[in-house]
């Protein structure tokens, strides 16, 4: 994505991180209103946002040209509280979106 090893990326890619980023969400917004994917629409829309988390943290942060370190300060919390939250989430019955 870059024109030399090493180098931050250009206008160019930023343009198309932001594109997919606005794809990812009117996908989002999308799929709240399809019926048919009630049963699994909460861990599908936190698997969207954590794509779009992990994109704007790589690129618009500069994490893809940090030390992978500084990448795992990031994930590793994030990891963790989305298991947290989908661990609470089961326990309270949450994922029944549309009740029994």
């Amino acid at each position: 994505m870059t024109d030399r090893p090493g180098e931050h990326a250009t206008v160019g890619t930023y343009v198309r991180v932001a594109l997919v980023l606005t794809g990812v969400t009117a996908l989002e917004v999308g799929v709240i209103y399809v019926r048919r994917l009630a049963p699994i629409i909460v861990p599908l829309l936190l698997a969207m946002s954590a794509a779009k988390f992990a994109l704007v943290a790589l690129f618009f942060m500069h994490l893809r040209y940090e030390p992978r370190g500084l990448a795992f300060l990031f994930v590793g919390p994030l990891i963790l509280a989305a298991g947290l939250v989908v661990a609470l989430m089961t326990l309270t019955g949450a994922f029944l979106v549309f009740g029994r």
